[in-house]
């Protein structure tokens, strides 16, 4: 849990600020996204200027939290211009669910370079310790939960639309509540924001009913790649360039599909490979528990949590699953 004497500090920073800037990780996820919603609108509320800038474009099924369109670093904006203060005159940078280099690509290079303030909010083991002020806990099952404990402790007001955004931030990283990592902390919490308003139905709606064709099509090409190894303890997925050309999806469309795989009741661990544009593999890894795929993905130079992580390989598809294979069969022995 985050000691209250850096809650404290983590107010006292904002208050102090006028111009804040809010940004997360490449390949913003539902903890990303919420998270940045919900921060962007109790800054507001305090009389402040926020501007939210991404890494990647925003997942389509995650746009319904959103009110306009969100600048993305490398399309709307460059390296370049965020040194030159052309973006905006920030005082503060608020990075979520985020706090290391290696999901911060380019990015990190104007985090080391400026000077303004960085509040940093977190519960990833990995981390660079960019942030002047760290909201850390590795125990909680989403940054959202941290932002919904710095709102309590701060007093400021939960919205109908920062109890939603909040809600998506938690449902989503702990499955819809189906993952490990669901605790009662998780429960109360979302139990709180339900009553502030959240339509559950609606939510889940948006979240896991709202696929388009292209990537219903991409997950069926997905599928059909599928391996198991070690009596169905391992299952292998793959996506192909290919793969994306043939059916109009984008790389966005692959988020959560590594988990379609895990309805097989033998497995234990689940490996997603995608290729991507540069000619690097994305390694996307699960875990039932017996399966440490944390330092799976440290091997590699990613990183994650015990039972979700991920790295990018700089080697082919046909290496990067027997690299990846041999280290899991390391474990399953």
């Amino acid at each position: 849990m985050v000691k209250e004497k850096d809650f404290k500090k983590a107010v006292g920073l904002i208050n102090k600020s006028k111009e804040v800037l809010i940004t997360t990780h490449i390949r913003p996820d539902g903890d990303a996204c919420g998270c940045m919603i919900a921060m962007a609108k109790a800054i507001e509320a305090l009389g402040k200027n926020t501007r939210l800038l991404t890494l990647s474009p925003i997942p389509s099924w995650y746009e319904f939290l959103f009110e306009e369109n969100v600048a993305v670093f490398g399309e709307d904006v460059t390296l370049e211009q965020l040194m030159e203060g052309q973006f905006d005159d920030f005082d503060l940078i608020v990075l979520l669910d985020v706090n290391s280099d290696n999901q911060l690509p380019g990015f990190c290079e104007y985090l080391k370079k400026n000077d303004k303030k960085v509040l940093a909010v977190d519960h990833h083991l990995t981390g660079d310790g960019h942030g002047d002020i760290e909201l850390l806990d590795t125990s909680a099952a989403a940054t959202g939960l941290i932002v919904y404990d710095l709102f309590r402790f701060a007093k400021w007001p939960i919205t109908d639309k920062i109890a939603k955004s909040l809600f998506v931030a938690i449902a989503t990283d702990t499955g819809w509540f189906q993952f490990d990592n669901t605790d009662g902390r998780v429960h109360r919490v979302c139990g709180e924001l339900i009553e502030a308003g959240v339509n559950t139905t609606e939510v889940y709606h948006q979240l896991y009913q709202n696929y388009s064709v292209e990537r219903f099509n991409l997950m069926v090409r997905m599928l059909n790649s599928l391996e198991f190894h070690f009596d169905g303890r391992l299952a292998i997925q793959q996506i192909t360039q290919t793969d994306f050309e043939e059916s109009g999806a984008a790389y966005n469309d692959t988020e959560n599909l590594i988990d379609e795989c895990r309805k097989v009741g033998s497995v234990e661990a689940a490996v997603l490979l995608v290729e991507t544009s540069d000619g690097r593999v994305r390694c996307s890894l699960r875990s039932l528990g017996s399966v440490d795929v944390l330092k799976i993905a440290s091997a590699f130079g990613g990183g994650g949590h015990k039972m979700a992580a991920g790295a990018h390989l700089e080697m082919s598809l046909e290496q990067a699953k027997k690299a990846v294979k041999a280290e899991i069969e390391k474990q399953l022995q």
